[in-house]
């Protein structure tokens, strides 16, 4: 089975539904986590995708090592090819 992602901000979903996001009526979501969606709606609406790739590379520098330079660029690869990011 293949690794769901957050189709916002990248994050591995995992196996349970802990991760997933909530839609409007309470059900997961299938698309977002939890960070990005909550209730049917962007937990950070008026984000840019610059600013998602500043917050999500600074999360991999902090959390799992990478440095600056490979964060950004892998950031600035895989975001906008995310469903959030595709049609904005």
């Amino acid at each position: 089975m293949q690794e769901k992602f957050c189709e916002s901000c990248g994050m591995p979903m995992g196996e349970t539904d802990e991760m997933y996001g909530s839609e409007s009526n309470g059900s997961k979501s299938i698309d977002y986590c939890k960070h990005c969606y909550d209730k049917g709606a962007f937990t950070s609406p008026n984000i840019t995708l610059d600013e998602m790739i500043d917050a999500v590379a600074a999360l991999m520098v902090k959390d799992f090592g990478f440095s600056p330079e490979d964060a950004k660029e892998q950031c600035k690869e895989g975001l906008p090819n995310l469903k959030r990011w595709k049609s904005a």
